[in-house]
């Protein structure tokens, strides 16, 4: 199973909007690349912001990260989300682990033109250190987490897995 190194954003990401998703993630279920909805957040994030370049670290791997150490994260939803932030503020505990002060996180939603600014607390450290520990609760479990509401999964990469009749 994965170690703390290896959390990255998109577990981060599924911790905070399904936890089944997370634990089926983890053990390599991987239907996104079948989803119009990924799609679609992949063509919004290859279309805005083309002069950044991610940064890789490894397990966690963001979008752009500017010269005064902002994290910056492309959404194609149309409002943040406790996913949204949480990601950005994993990049940003990330960051800070390997030497790199992160100034905190700008979530950036071309759908609406809006932006949204997270500066990175110790607040925000001590939950992404629980967020990385709750994560690891959720995938080193033997069965996976109960199904959300079908309405809550509306768009989701994993609705044919999850609720195949």
């Amino acid at each position: 199973m994965i170690g703390a190194e290896d959390v990255g954003g998109v577990h981060v990401k599924y911790l905070y909007h399904c936890r089944r998703q997370l634990w089926l993630y983890a053990r390599g279920v991987r239907p996104e690349h079948l989803s119009t909805t990924v799609q679609l957040g992949e063509a919004v994030h290859e279309t805005s912001y083309t002069r950044s370049l991610p940064v890789d670290l490894g397990a966690a791997k963001l979008d752009h990260l500017d010269g005064a150490a902002w994290v910056h994260e492309v959404k194609s939803s149309a409002k943040p989300s406790r996913a949204d932030e949480a990601q950005a503020m994993h990049y940003c505990y990330r960051l800070h682990g390997v030497g790199v002060a992160a100034q905190g996180g700008i979530l950036h939603y071309p759908k609406t033109r809006r932006t949204k600014r997270l500066p990175y607390t110790a607040q925000a450290a001590a939950q992404a250190e629980a967020d990385i520990a709750e994560v690891l609760d959720v995938v080193s479990a033997d069965t996976s987490p109960p199904l959300l509401p079908r309405s809550a999964c509306r768009g989701c990469s994993y609705t044919d897995y999850c609720w195949n009749d």
